[in-house]
């Protein structure tokens, strides 16, 4: 029987599937796991289930020790996990893909609706009691309708984005290292341009693409800087559901208050769970604390998920969605 730790708690379901076949022990309490109760906790651990709080680095690999053979992220997004080092250690990283795709596509959806017909305005203003009346020009949005939504990264989450643009009458058009598939494309009707021409030219710029560190191939740390938001429209809206440290909010608030972008619609932060004071004081930009995949159901299947990939790899198996070089680079 094989030990597994849980750093934070997860579904249910995810833990009865684990428990019957291994021992399993999992942080049970509200608040986050202190890095030196993790790094105490996992020593010994066949397998670890994490989640975007923990960091898996040497260090965290180093007090797990040598018998250990999965870490599963219960998320899609990886970033807080080093994966060369997982490699060079023989330990298989998984992520839970597909499993959270409609949901995150919902909740960007859902900012961008929130923050280009000043909906979050409209609710502050009930909520606080302030005198209102109704008029013609009275928190008037924009209309999504024949606008054109700019896609950064067409992964599963950002396609499913585009399909929901799509039933909006929206254009879409993206950009990606990879070609999206023609037959999608062609439904879509969705255009692949160049990162700067697509910042031009959308009137909602959406974020999916993976944080990939500054200094890596590829990265995408600050994708989203001062020249970044200087090529966009002053018209324009972006949309963040994918992880903070793609935006430099310092350049973000300093955009918005100078109105050199229309607004932003944002669920995740540079240095979560700390929001930069800026965005608070700012009335067209909609603020969510990272409820992207955050249903029921959805949850439930990312800790399904996670902990059939470490049952998989404890049975000598293969992992069902192992962090392959293909998804460390697209996401």
């Amino acid at each position: 029987m094989a030990r597994i730790v849980i750093t934070n708690r997860i579904p249910t379901e995810g833990v009865e599937l684990l428990k019957a076949e291994h021992d399993v022990w999992m942080w049970d309490e509200e608040e986050t796991i202190s890095r030196e109760e993790c790094l105490r906790r996992i020593a010994g651990a066949d397998a670890v289930l994490t989640l975007l709080t923990e960091k898996v680095d040497d260090e965290f690999l180093d007090a797990a020790g040598e018998q250990l053979k999965v870490v599963a992220n219960v998320a899609v997004g990886f970033n807080n996990i080093d994966v060369a080092a997982c490699d060079a250690r023989s330990i298989v990283a998984t992520n839970t893909p597909k499993v959270l795709t409609e949901t995150t596509a919902d909740t960007a959806f859902g900012l961008m609706l929130m923050v280009t017909r000043r909906f979050g305005e409209g609710e502050r203003i009930i909520r606080s009691q302030t005198p209102w009346q109704w008029g013609m020009f009275y928190l008037l949005g924009t209309g999504l309708q024949g606008k054109t939504l700019g896609i950064v990264g067409a992964g599963q989450i950002g396609v499913a984005m585009a399909r929901r643009a799509k039933a909006f009458g929206m254009n879409v058009v993206y950009c990606d290292a990879y070609e999206m598939d023609p037959q999608v494309a062609a439904e879509l009707g969705a255009q692949r341009l160049e990162t700067d021409e697509l910042l031009a030219s959308a009137d909602v710029v959406s974020l999916h693409c993976p944080l990939i560190p500054a200094g890596q191939e590829g990265s995408t740390y600050h994708l989203i800087d001062a020249d970044a938001l200087a090529r966009m429209k002053p018209t324009a809206f972006v949309v963040n559901s994918a992880r903070g440290p793609i935006i430099d909010e310092e350049a973000l608030v300093e955009a918005l208050r100078a109105g050199q972008i229309a607004g932003a619609g944002l669920d995740v932060f540079e240095n979560e769970p700390t929001v930069h004071p800026g965005l608070l004081e700012l009335d067209n930009v909609v603020l969510l604390p990272h409820l992207g995949s955050a249903t029921v159901e959805t949850r439930t299947a990312m800790a399904e998920l996670a902990a059939n990939n470490a049952l998989a790899l404890l049975r000598g198996e293969e992992a069902i969605t192992p962090v392959t070089q293909a998804r460390r680079i697209r996401g």
